[in-house]
């Protein structure tokens, strides 16, 4: 009988494709466990974060009056949940609506100061000096101009949290090459036409990365205002609660804070990446690239 043939080797290009192949095969299981690694690792952070604290109060038995236990404030968190969580929706209240404030006029001034170099020179001093101002020390003049209540606090968010929109639109704005403005200039488009298809597209990725840091501070004038005069908000109850002693309620009303914050926070996330998820593209591409090379 004929004996078979023998099976020819595989090619070098058949070899090269099996391996690109299980390398790409590869690379996407890595990226995969990356991915689930970077959304577990904050929890596992924060958990870290709150047992080392537990074993070091116990460890040291501290004092609840110098710092309480985590247990502890999860414990009068319960116990005072209903004033937590009426005082936390009226510290939200303000604090949106002093960042909406923020939002809308810091994208107007930001427009108007990275379109013009003149205004950009003439009101960055003034925007400079006035952000230096303590905070704290203009919340008594609102108090005198506004009396006690709501509109200190929403006005010392919108001052805190303005400075940064308006920054980092002007910056975004201004930083449009002068030769793509010549050449849409030569094409016949209006300084309006180029703000506006050109310059606010460019300042996506700036405006978006000022809005997480605003919503953030907005907190801190918020609070800050309610501890020096509101009725009502977490700033408030936690003057209440450092005033009868009660250390572990100081630091539930700080935890309703930082979560309120964090959530915030992933709110200004998720709309940047589906607003602005182009402005990553090149990043990506340029990550992959890298891998395959």
């Amino acid at each position: 009988m004929p004996h078979d043939a023998p099976t020819p080797p595989p090619a070098p290009a058949q070899a090269r494709g099996s391996a690109n192949a299980r390398r790409v095969e590869a690379m996407a299981a890595a990226a995969r466990r990356r991915r689930r690694l970077q959304k577990l690792l904050p929890w596992l952070i924060i958990l870290a974060a709150f047992l080392l604290w537990e074993a070091v109060v116990r460890g040291f038995q501290v004092d609840p009056f110098i710092l309480p236990a985590p247990s502890a404030v999860a414990a009068s968190m319960v116990q005072w949940w209903q004033p937590l969580l009426d005082n936390a929706w009226q510290t939200l209240l303000t604090t949106l609506a002093g960042f909406a404030l923020a939002i809308v006029f810091g994208l107007l001034l930001g427009v108007l100061i990275g379109s013009s170099t003149l205004l950009y020179h003439g009101l960055y001093p003034l925007l400079i000096g006035f952000n230096s101002v303590p905070k704290v020390a203009v919340v008594p003049v609102l108090v005198i101009w506004f009396g006690i209540g709501t509109v200190p606090a929403i006005i010392t968010a919108f001052l805190i949290s303005f400075f940064p929109i308006v920054v980092n639109v002007a910056t975004g704005i201004a930083t449009v090459e002068p030769e793509l403005r010549d050449v849409l200039r030569a094409l016949g488009a209006r300084p309006s036409d180029i703000i506006r298809k050109v310059g606010l597209p460019r300042a996506m990725p700036y405006f978006f990365a000022s809005l997480k840091i605003a919503i953030t501070v907005a907190f801190v004038g918020s609070i800050l205002a309610e501890t020096v005069a509101a009725n009502k908000g977490i700033g408030q109850l936690m003057m209440s609660a450092s005033s009868r002693f009660d250390v572990p309620l100081v630091f539930a009303g700080l935890m309703v804070t930082a979560v309120m914050g964090v959530a915030m926070y992933a709110v200004a996330v998720a709309i940047e990446e589906r607003t602005t998820g182009w402005a990553m593209r090149g990043q990506a591409e340029q990550n992959v690239a890298s891998l395959n090379g």
